[in-house]
């Protein structure tokens, strides 16, 4: 199966600039739709443009995440395909744009889906690539979560502070991208927020902003993470009262709570700096090209 085949195309209206490419993925990699919901509030609330989108039909198993049937305003039926999304954000007041990739991971065909994002990231002339997810973690939901990142580049390791990757095990479509992108030579960043286990699956806006807030700092963009304040104190009191009708769960999260407060937080630059010294990177890898 060729690219062309399932990347469609609708055109941008005004040439990006100096893009970097974000892709969420709900699915293995994004527990409660976290980082989704964090990039679909980015599209939301600034300039955007839908450019292109990824064909459902060949990628996914249809009695595992099956289309929706909904009436339109007219009242006629429609069916609502797992969407993959691909949308141009702008931000006149910053050095430069962003492309959103939103989707479901697939089921099949990890190689070409993979390669789609590959030539949305060449076609748009992108600068570097940034995977957002969410984790299952030990972490309180009266604390604001950390975001981790890491990246196999040496010296975007450096600048940025993350680490590089050490995890072994199965994996998803965003480590496969990662590791496609390593390939290539092309810059690649992976962020992950924590999303306290014992929730379930329950939303927690405040991982959200978390990891928007961190997304900000590298790229240098406005993401109004602020905006989720009122969620975030609407689920914290969803959060408060469930776990007080539990001693167990309420002995648990005041001693995730010690725990998170013992660690020492790693001294990392600010956002200001984040945000310039990733510049810094992409500006000397462009002369070098």
């Amino acid at each position: 199966m060729e690219v062309a085949d399932v990347l469609e195309w609708r055109g941008v209206s005004t040439p990006l600039r100096r893009p970097v490419l974000v892709v969420a993925m709900s699915g293995w990699f994004d527990v409660a739709q976290t980082a989704t919901k964090a990039l679909i509030h980015l599209i939301d609330n600034n300039e955007s443009e839908e450019i292109g989108s990824i064909d459902a039909d060949p990628f996914y198993d249809f009695t595992q995440v099956r289309p929706e049937a909904r009436l339109d305003d007219d009242g006629d039926r429609m069916i609502v395909w797992p969407a993959n999304d691909i949308t141009a954000v702008r931000f006149p007041n910053a050095v430069r744009d962003v492309v959103v990739m939103t989707g479901t991971e697939p089921h099949v065909r990890w190689r070409t889906y993979v390669r789609c994002l590959i030539a949305t990231y060449t076609r748009l002339g992108c600068e570097a690539i940034v995977t957002v997810g969410a984790a299952a973690d030990a972490v309180p939901h009266t604390r604001v979560p950390p975001v981790v990142g890491s990246t196999v580049d040496p010296v975007l390791a450096r600048t940025l502070g993350l680490s590089r990757p050490s995890y072994q095990g199965i994996t998803g479509v965003a480590g496969v991208l990662q590791e496609q992108f390593e390939r290539e030579e092309l810059p690649a960043i992976s962020l992950r927020v924590g999303v306290p286990h014992y929730l379930g699956n329950a939303e927690h806006p405040q991982s959200s902003a978390a990891l928007l807030r961190h997304l900000e700092h590298v790229l240098g963009v406005p993401t109004r993470h602020a905006d989720f304040a009122d969620d975030i104190d609407r689920w914290r009191t969803l959060h408060d009262d469930a776990v007080a009708e539990d001693d167990k769960a309420r002995h648990y999260v005041r001693m995730l709570e010690t725990e998170f407060d013992r660690r020492a937080e790693a001294e990392l630059p600010s956002g200001d700096d984040l945000a310039a010294e990733f510049q810094k990177f992409l500006d000397e890898r462009r002369n070098d090209d």
